[in-house]
């Protein structure tokens, strides 16, 4: 009796996080970011000028993860880091104006994506399923 991946939440999900990103790099890469850079942008996007330790506690991720992504923004011109005016180990992230220019086409991306994974799902079925993914996410807060 061997381990059935169809049955396992933790590897679907796996699978959904693939699929999920892979959907949105499809339409991100031809407007000039990549799926990784996606949740920096949308919490800039909501609140310009945060520190890299505010957007840590926003994003929940790793910290050499953010830091790397965030270099390659800067990189790329999507993003601009600034010296902090009260705290001198801290640097202000803000969106420079290709950054901020990709808001509207980069938010159609990702509901485009969105839209063509739910594809047959009646909306009370693709509403379910995101309070799903909303609980699990919740839960796995508190393990």
């Amino acid at each position: 009796m061997g381990f059935d991946r169809s049955q396992s939440a933790t590897y679907l999900a796996g699978q959904l996080a693939r699929v999920f990103s892979r959907s949105l790099q499809k339409r991100a890469v031809v407007l000039g970011f990549s799926p990784g850079q996606f949740p920096v942008l949308l919490e800039l996007w909501q609140e310009d000028g945060l520190t890299q330790k505010q957007l840590l506690d926003k994003l929940e991720v790793e910290q050499a993860t953010l830091a790397n992504t965030l270099a390659r923004m800067e990189r790329d011109g999507l993003i601009a880091r600034a010296p902090h005016p009260r705290d001198k180990r801290a640097q202000i992230i803000s969106l420079t104006d290709l950054g901020r220019s990709l808001e509207a086409n980069a938010l159609e991306a990702a509901a485009e994506a969105d839209s063509a994974l739910f594809a047959g799902f009646r909306t009370f079925e693709r509403e379910l399923m995101m309070e799903y993914m909303r609980l699990i996410i919740g839960n796995s807060r508190k393990a």
